[in-house]
């Protein structure tokens, strides 16, 4: 079936690959594989994946360096990072990058299946109960929910899955205060988890929306507790449509 979604798995160990290949075949996707950046870099080159595996320890280019490349040329296609348990530096760094989710090893593959399954379903599902047909406007932000877009300006944010999620989410619920845990169960779909994870992606988003990232206008740090939307011009949420979102 050439309608099954393609998933790049980059990783020098060939046992690593032949098991998540295997798993993620049995699960319904169609995966190629890379042993080194370099290799990666190509493939995604001649044919862009759905979802990219990426090791970050890796011969010739490394992980990072890929994520970094990727993320360079506008290249939105979801990536979940492979990093070992003591790499967490470099964990947020790939996620400051533009990783949209993470696996440490040793991992579970059935674990990581359900992670792809994630990140493909964000990057393309059209969330019908997070916003109807119109665009919600703050100032000079717009999100458009259900096509998935959003601009600064009249110019267009290179945002990726989770980094979109994230600001769906808050820009729905202006004034409302929620803590990283929150977020992550909410957002992410964790009830557990890294909570760092929720701190850079703000950040991150900070960056591409605010006019100073360091004192923020719309995502506001609500201190000891967690993060609040206050942009002034965002529409309320559609109180029937909050009571049953996730």
């Amino acid at each position: 079936m050439t309608d099954r979604p393609l998933v790049l798995v980059v990783d020098d160990d060939v046992t690593v690959r032949d098991v998540v290949t295997r798993y993620l075949d049995r699960a319904g996707y169609r995966v190629e594989v890379a042993g080194d950046g370099e290799q990666a870099l190509r493939a995604v080159v001649a044919r862009v994946p759905d979802v990219v595996v990426l090791d970050l320890m890796l011969p010739r280019l490394g992980g990072l360096e890929v994520c970094r490349r990727l993320r360079r040329d506008a290249i939105g296609v979801p990536i979940v990072m492979l990093t070992a348990l003591g790499e967490e530096e470099d964990r947020v760094l790939g996620l400051e990058l533009g990783a949209d989710d993470y696996v440490t090893k040793p991992f579970s593959p059935r674990e990581l299946v359900l992670r792809v399954a994630s990140v493909l379903r964000r990057s393309r599902e059209i969330p019908a109960r997070d916003g109807g047909a119109e665009p919600i406007l703050d100032g000079d932000l717009r999100v458009d929910i259900p096509g998935r877009r959003s601009s600064l300006a009249g110019r267009e944010l290179a945002l990726t899955v989770r980094e979109f999620d994230l600001l769906a989410f808050l820009i729905r619920r202006p004034g409302q205060v929620f803590t990283r845990a929150e977020l992550l169960e909410r957002v992410w779909g964790w009830d557990f988890g890294d909570q760092s994870t929720v701190t850079v992606h703000v950040r991150r988003l900070r960056e591409k929306i605010e006019s100073d990232p360091t004192n923020p206008t719309r995502i506001a740090t609500v201190w000891g507790v967690g993060y609040r939307y206050d942009g002034a011009s965002a529409r309320p949420p559609d109180a029937a449509a909050e009571a049953h979102s996730p």
